[in-house]
């Protein structure tokens, strides 16, 4: 059984949906002020953003992104022809490529995460009045 929902509660649980796409349309705009994709730009961020020691294999990028392999492949592709990033063999495991940004891709990220942290900021309090709302 299910807790009963309340009206506040809908309009609580709306109100966290529009902030999100809203933040995520803040963000699909700045990438492509920026020349990118947003699928590039989430590319670049799963790349330096990476917690693993030395550089993201492919596929640890496809799962950091929720991508299937291929997808994440093609993805890759074309980052890597735009000159965003650069795919290296890994030196002890010849069938797994690791990922590394380029200088290009290096500015156009910093330039980007530089942009979302301001937003994030502003995106931090209207969410936490979203959040106390559902309390």
């Amino acid at each position: 059984m299910t807790d009963q929902l309340t009206d506040r509660d809908y309009q609580a649980l709306a109100g966290f949906r529009r902030a999100l796409r809203q933040f995520l349309r803040f963000s699909e705009q700045a990438a492509r002020h920026a020349g990118v994709t947003p699928a590039q730009h989430q590319l670049l961020l799963a790349v330096r953003g990476h917690p693993g020691e030395g550089p993201p294999s492919t596929s640890e990028v496809a799962d950091a992104l929720q991508l299937r392999l291929h997808s994440a492949v093609e993805l890759v592709g074309r980052a890597d022809a735009n000159g965003l990033l650069e795919r290296h063999t890994d030196p002890d495991d010849h069938r797994r490529t690791l990922l590394t940004l380029t200088a290009e891709g290096q500015r156009c990220l910093a330039g980007l995460s530089a942009e979302h942290r301001r937003e994030l900021a502003r995106f931090r309090v209207e969410m936490q009045a979203v959040l106390d709302a559902l309390d």
